[in-house]
């Protein structure tokens, strides 16, 4: 059967969603379907989401992107994972490092033999076996050296800083080079089809000028307001707030400090959390915390007074509700970014998320007969990223032993989903951790978390027992000083990115 082509697609909202949509799209499509973006530089974007995954990697080689290059571009640096302080108890401090932790030792895992030798006292702390954590201590950074057969220097994972504001422009400068067309104006009504297969559909927007924008499929990313997705089609928002109670956010960017760090730094407050993030011309900074446990002037004043330097702009204030679209592809609306859903951008997710739905678009690519099984499958696929993650998100704050704000006292007490309990109980049990689907996060990044705030397994696994104390004992350290002897040949952060990927002073 011959599938009927969509001719036009019409992307509602540039910013950082709206413009990957653009760019990953057009590059896909090349000249086969026209692709509009419609945009209003009236209307604000939200613009915090400044640090990554190493997932976005796969997103810039699909646009051929020339590291160097877009880091230049973005005055962005380099990601080595997360620092997470105050969150276990006031004073904790741990990381969530990119890449594996030790090396694979017969028959279990390698976290399987720390767990039994630190039990006995025999191991190092777990941050001595990753690479990732032990070059973020040192603020040294080298990309992973192929040609180095069996050593970390060849897995080193890692992802990017950026200016979010930049990478968007960077990305419509592409796009428009590959043909996508830019349209200037304010969306003033929604018109949907009246009649035949696709009555509902959306069939166009029209402009405050009163121009309209045709297409068959219509990419919504507007942000919070959902202009398609919510307020045309009326699909339904899952409120999440009873998980994830913190609904606003201070932003503000200050003077960069030294060191030139490789890594986000979160810190715990009374009642949220902070975020630092580090660029070449400046450090991205927040405060994301809960409306009912703190005012809006004190979430300010913490943030004020916890900045590395002189701040460089007023702190803005941004609200939002976390949770997700009921559905993220509704008839020919698909919503891409804060219009599908929101989750905090504690695990630096945000534009994951974004990168995510857009492959499972081009994954599931319709023709004008928008077949519903292939729109449920996007829908649950979609659905189960949103809920993966919240799942790691609600961890940090359940697992928590604070005991100097109701706030904590609260998330501590909650009720978790059904699928993050059982994550707990198995690791609770004999330290296992079980990925399901190919879920974001794996097993390390749990193990990370789990640790770090304090989450003791009561057992190890039986079987990390086969080997003697005294061979797993000597395997643990010979792993720890090939860790050590790695890092101590990387590059300084920011030596390594004056080399390689300095962009012009501000």
């Amino acid at each position: 059967m011959q599938a009927s082509p969509l001719q036009n697609i019409v992307i509602v909202g540039g910013g950082t969603a709206g413009w990957m949509s653009a760019a990953a799209l057009a590059t896909v499509l090349k000249d086969r379907c026209r692709i509009t973006v419609v945009e209003s530089d009236e209307i604000g974007t939200v613009g915090v989401g400044e640090a990554t995954i190493p997932m976005i990697q796969r997103f810039n080689h699909l646009l051929d992107i020339d590291e160097d290059e877009f880091l230049r571009e973005t005055y962005g640096s380099f990601k080595l994972g997360i620092e997470f302080v105050n969150w276990g108890r006031i004073g904790d401090r741990y990381m969530h490092g990119f890449g594996r932790i030790g090396r694979e030792l017969w028959p279990v895992g390698f976290e399987q033999h720390w767990l039994r030798m630190r039990a006995l006292g025999r191991a190092a702390p777990l941050e001595a076996y990753s690479i990732a954590r032990m070059a973020s201590k040192a603020n040294r950074f080298l990309p992973p050296q192929l040609d180095m057969e069996d050593s970390p220097l060849r897995e080193i994972t890692y992802a990017y800083h950026f200016d979010a504001s930049l990478y968007a422009r960077y990305l419509r400068r592409r796009s428009e080079k590959l043909g996508v067309v830019r349209v200037e104006g304010k969306i003033v009504e929604t018109r949907l089809r009246t009649d035949g297969e696709a009555a509902d559909h959306v069939e166009a927007v029209v402009l405050d000028g009163g121009r309209r924008i045709e297409g068959e499929l219509f990419v919504d990313c507007s942000g919070f307001r959902g202009l398609l997705i919510e307020q045309a089609l009326q699909t339904g928002y899952e409120d999440w707030t009873h998980w994830l109670p913190c609904d606003r956010a201070w932003a503000v960017p200050c003077e960069s400090a030294r060191p030139f760090t490789p890594f986000t730094r979160s810190t715990a407050h009374r009642a949220g959390w902070q975020w630092r993030i580090p660029l070449q011309h400046r450090t991205g900074n927040g405060h994301v915390f809960c409306s009912a446990h703190m005012s809006d002037d004190e979430a300010a004043s913490i943030l004020m007074a916890n900045l590395d330097g002189a701040p460089l702009a007023e702190p803005r204030l941004i609200k939002f509700r976390t949770g997700m679209r009921r559905l993220a592809w509704n008839r020919n609306v698909v919503a891409i970014g804060l219009s599908s859903g929101f989750l905090e951008p504690l695990e630096s997710t945000s534009i994951h998320l974004i990168q995510s739905a857009i492959q499972q678009l081009i994954d599931f690519f319709p023709d004008r007969g928008f077949a519903a099984a292939d729109v449920d499958e996007f829908n649950r696929q979609a659905r189960f990223n949103y809920e993966s993650v919240r799942d790691f998100i609600i961890l940090h704050y359940h697992l928590n032993q604070r005991d100097d704000s109701e706030f904590w006292k609260q998330c501590a007490r909650m009720e978790v989903p059904q699928s993050l309990a059982q994550k707990i109980s198995l690791f609770e049990s004999h330290g296992r951790i079980v990925r399901f689907n190919n879920e974001l996060f794996s097993e390390v990044g749990w193990l990370q978390v789990m640790e770090g705030q304090n989450l003791v397994p009561r057992a190890c696994h039986p079987l990390a027992g086969l080997k003697s104390e005294d061979a797993t004992a000597t395997y643990l350290e010979s792993v720890r000083e090939v860790i050590a002897k790695c890092v101590a040949v990387m590059p300084d952060h920011a030596d390594y990115i004056a080399k390689h990927c300095a962009a012009k002073p501000v």
